[in-house]
C-alpha cells in the first residue's frame, strides 16, 4: 500500500501535484485564466498530472481521481476533460475498484518526444512560441535537404514546382496568407520525400507551431525556394545546404 502522509492524509503523488502548485500562480488568479474555456483549464490541469508523470515509474500509483481532481482545483467536468487528454497522450491508466485510479504508464521515446514538442504550444507568448519552433524546424532543414539530394525522384520535384507555382502566384499578388499556406504545402511535400518517418512526423508537427517567417519580402523568400529546387534538381549539394539556412 502507498505510503500516506499524515500531515494532510494525502498520498505522495497527490502531495507532489499540491506542491508544485503551490509555486506556481493559482490559474484563477491570472488575468489570462480568467479568459480561457474550460478546455484551456483543463490543459493546464493536464500538465500539473504530466508533470508528476514524468518523476514516477511506468505503473507507479500517482492518486485517485478525486485526490488528483482537488490537487489540481479543477471541477469534476474539468477534470474528466483533463483525464481523457491524459489518456490521449498516453500518459496515464485508469483501473477502477479498489487501489484503483491513475497510474503513469508506459512511454515510448517516440512518444516522449512528441510531448516535449508539443510542450512548445502552452504557457508562451506566440512570439516566443513560434520562435523556439522555428529554430527547430530550421535545424531540421539540412536534414531534409540531404534526404531529397538522395530521394527526390522527378516526379517529387515536379510536384515540388507546383507547389512553388502557387507560392510565386501568391508572391505576386502580394498575399502573406496565401504565401504562407503555399509555403507550408511546399515545405510539407519536401518533407515527405524523407525516408525517415520520426524526421516526417517531427517536422510537420513544428510547422504550424512555427509561423510565419522573418519579415522579408515575398519576393524574395519566393526567390530562395525557387532557388533551392533548382539545386535540388541538379543534385547540388553546396548551394542547396546553403539556400537550406536561408528558407
Amino acid at each position: 500500500m502507498e505510503a500516506v502522509d499524515d500531515s494532510r492524509g494525502e498520498s505522495p503523488g497527490v502531495r507532489e501535484v499540491r506542491e508544485s502548485r503551490e509555486h506556481v500562480e493559482p490559474p484563477a488568479f491570472r488575468r489570462g485564466e480568467w479568459e480561457r474555456a474550460a478546455g484551456s483549464r483543463a490543459e493546464v490541469a493536464a500538465e500539473y498530472v504530466a508533470a508528476l508523470v514524468a518523476r514516477k515509474n511506468p505503473g507507479e500509483h500517482l492518486g485517485t481521481k478525486e485526490e488528483l481532481r482537488a490537487a489540481c482545483g479543477v471541477s469534476v467536468g474539468t477534470f474528466n476533460e483533463t483525464l481523457r487528454l491524459l489518456q490521449s497522450r498516453g500518459l496515464v491508466t485508469v483501473r477502477p475498484g479498489p487501489g484503483g485510479g491513475l497510474f503513469a504508464a508506459e512511454q515510448s521515446p517516440m512518444r516522449r518526444l512528441g510531448h516535449s514538442v508539443l510542450a512548445l504550444d502552452t504557457h508562451q507568448p506566440d512570439d516566443v512560441r513560434a520562435e523556439e519552433a522555428r529554430r527547430i524546424r530550421d535545424a531540421l532543414g539540412p536534414l531534409l535537404v540531404e534526404d531529397a539530394l538522395w530521394h527526390a525522384s522527378p516526379a517529387d520535384i515536379a510536384d515540388l514546382r507546383r507547389e512553388l507555382a502557387d507560392l510565386g502566384r501568391a508572391a505576386e499578388a502580394s498575399d502573406p496568407t496565401a504565401f504562407a499556406e503555399a509555403d507550408h504545402r511546399l515545405r510539407t511535400r519536401l518533407a515527405a520525400v524523407s525516408p525517415n518517418a520520426l524526421l516526417r512526423s517531427l517536422y510537420g508537427t513544428l510547422l504550424p507551431l512555427a509561423g510565419p517567417d522573418a519579415p522579408d519580402t515575398l519576393q524574395d523568400r519566393y526567390a530562395r525556394h525557387a532557388a533551392l529546387i533548382d539545386a535540388l534538381e541538379s543534385r547540388d549539394r553546396a548551394r542547396a545546404l546553403e539556400l537550406t539556412c536561408l528558407c
